[in-house]
């Protein structure tokens, strides 16, 4: 089967290996979509940890190809996606439901072999049907899914007014997930005027590009906004967050910054003002919720699709993620 890989930080090959034996507990699914995500490109750089050589890729979908020994729930057809997080069930944090924090945890395109492939393995209990939902939007699951984990953990109230600091396709799968939580009014700031536009046509109420947003965002919320997010990843933006918020209010750290990165912020403010910090790291069984918004139209992510090239222009496609201003989510497909 053909394979795009990452030997090593910042090379790329397409290979050919043997595909895979399923375990008697494993599924072998046969690829159809695979998203590139931020966390690919940080793995391409060596800059979050990863085994090499690589082959990443944990947004996917397609269908199933073969199934293991003791599988009962699935048969090969099946349409399906993988939550890319294997716990061990066992550690502590398991036991307490924390499988997002597993002592033992394995990711599926971060610890072993991931969706960019013609077909990858992932353990039965990891994989969920979609139905009717596309493949296109079944590989946007796992994104969705680590969104409304985040969403979970914050708990929006109703009539929240609310501010996403970036645009992409992130920020925007928060900013529709914000408003179905009761988020009544949702602000989103990015660099790019196209980001917004997107931003704008899939719900966001004020859209402001980076250089304007200091002296709009004052008006908009003179005593700051209940709640804050940082979608982009940039300890900067982080610090800037703070800036924003109300007191008792609530700043959401989502994008993924750099192991090494640093951030400064007041303890007084926070001490002062009652604010929460929060933090949300990968999923933690919201793969349903994230089916369900999907399935019934609440969350609309096709309009984030940019860009979609086959597994063969493997190392193109990092490049557009990478690099290309008018990207928002890139796929790979497979014919």
């Amino acid at each position: 089967m053909l394979t795009g890989q990452i030997s090593a930080p910042g090379q790329i090959l397409l290979s050919n290996i043997d595909i895979p034996e399923p375990g008697p507990k494993d599924i072998l699914i046969k690829v159809r979509r695979a998203g590139i995500c931020g966390t690919d490109i940080h793995i391409l750089h060596g800059s979050y940890p990863a085994q090499y050589p690589l082959i990443p890729g944990h947004e996917f979908s397609g269908t199933i190809e073969m199934v293991g020994t003791s599988v009962t729930r699935f048969q090969p057809g099946d349409r399906v996606t993988a939550d890319p997080n294997i716990a061990c069930n066992r550690c502590e944090n398991c036991q307490k439901n924390q499988i997002n924090q597993c002592l033992n945890w394995q990711g599926i395109g971060i610890t072993r072999a991931g969706g960019f492939a013609d077909y990858v393995i992932a353990p039965e209990g990891n994989v969920y049907p979609i139905g009717s939902i596309s493949f296109e939007e079944g590989a946007f699951i796992e994104p969705l899914a680590c969104v409304i984990w985040g969403i979970q953990t914050i708990r929006p109230t109703i009539g929240d007014r609310t501010l996403i600091f970036g645009a992409g396709p992130m920020g925007c799968l928060i900013m529709q997930s914000l408003k179905a939580a009761g988020a009544t009014e949702v602000t989103i700031v990015d660099r790019l005027p196209s980001r917004l536009k997107k931003a704008a046509s899939l719900g966001a109420d004020h859209t402001l590009l980076t250089e304007e947003a200091p002296s709009v965002l004052k008006n908009l919320a003179p005593h700051g906004f209940d709640i804050v997010t940082d979608a982009t990843g940039s300890p900067s933006v982080v610090e800037s967050c703070f800036q924003y918020v109300r007191a008792r209010g609530k700043v959401w750290l989502f994008g993924v910054c750099t192991p090494d990165a640093k951030a400064s912020f007041s303890p007084y403010e926070v001490f002062r003002k009652d604010l929460s910090i929060f933090g949300s790291y990968a999923v933690n069984r919201t793969f349903n919720e994230s089916i369900e918004l999907l399935r019934s139209g609440t969350v609309k992510v096709r309009p984030l699709l940019s860009h979609t090239l086959p597994l063969e222009d493997f190392a193109a496609a990092m490049r557009v993620a990478e690099h290309d201003p008018k990207r928002m989510k890139v796929q790979l497909y497979w014919d």
